[in-house]
């Protein structure tokens, strides 16, 4: 009983504190020591994949459209921040995924002077352990992840040298593609140590 009071009050102060930090956590307690100890879960997922063409259209009217290069799905967590944008935007300019002249995936999208479209989408955050509806209580609130996806978009195009074509935050958007591959890579930022 007395340990179990003890435990409960250790979690609640772990909890303060790493909510204080926005740092979603997964975290369970050393009882012999009374420490708590945290798996971080900071979470901004990508889904790139690599296309002859692509496009985003809203309203009836094409957005932006690429030829040659990478469409990018971003999902966004309330934990991200600019330290994940940076590793990630990094990453995927650097990823050898294009084929050189030997047919070997020996090229990245800097190298090919490709293009990027890159689509804002929550659903990437999904949850599906309970029941069938999908649950995104994951994903970032719009005044969240709205600035983080600006700092996304304005760092890939710095990291690439050229500007990014988007899709709408928060819009209803149909995407076309043709995948050359199928070439399909998922990118999660917890991964990144």
């Amino acid at each position: 009983m007395v340990w179990s009071k003890l435990i409960r009050k250790k979690r609640i102060q772990c909890y303060k504190n790493f909510y204080k930090s926005i740092v979603k956590y997964d975290s369970y307690f050393l009882h012999s020591s009374n420490i708590c100890i945290s798996n971080i879960k900071n979470l901004m997922r990508a889904v790139i994949q690599r296309v002859n063409h692509a496009s985003v259209t809203i309203e009836n009217k094409i957005k932006s459209e690429i030829k040659k290069g990478i469409l990018l799905l971003i999902g966004i967590e309330d934990s991200d921040n600019a330290n994940d944008i940076i590793w990630l935007c990094n990453k995927i300019t650097q990823l050898r995924i294009f084929d050189d002249t030997d047919g070997v995936m020996n090229l990245s999208i800097k190298d090919i002077n490709g293009e990027i479209l890159a689509i804002s989408q929550f659903t990437l955050h999904a949850k599906i352990k309970k029941g069938n509806r999908p649950s995104y209580i994951q994903a970032a609130k719009p005044e969240i992840s709205i600035p983080l996806y600006e700092q996304f978009i304005q760092q890939i195009g710095k990291d690439l040298g050229k500007e990014i074509k988007t899709g709408e935050f928060g819009a209803y958007m149909k995407v076309a593609l043709e995948n050359d591959g199928p070439v399909t890579i998922i990118i999660d930022t917890k991964n990144k140590a």
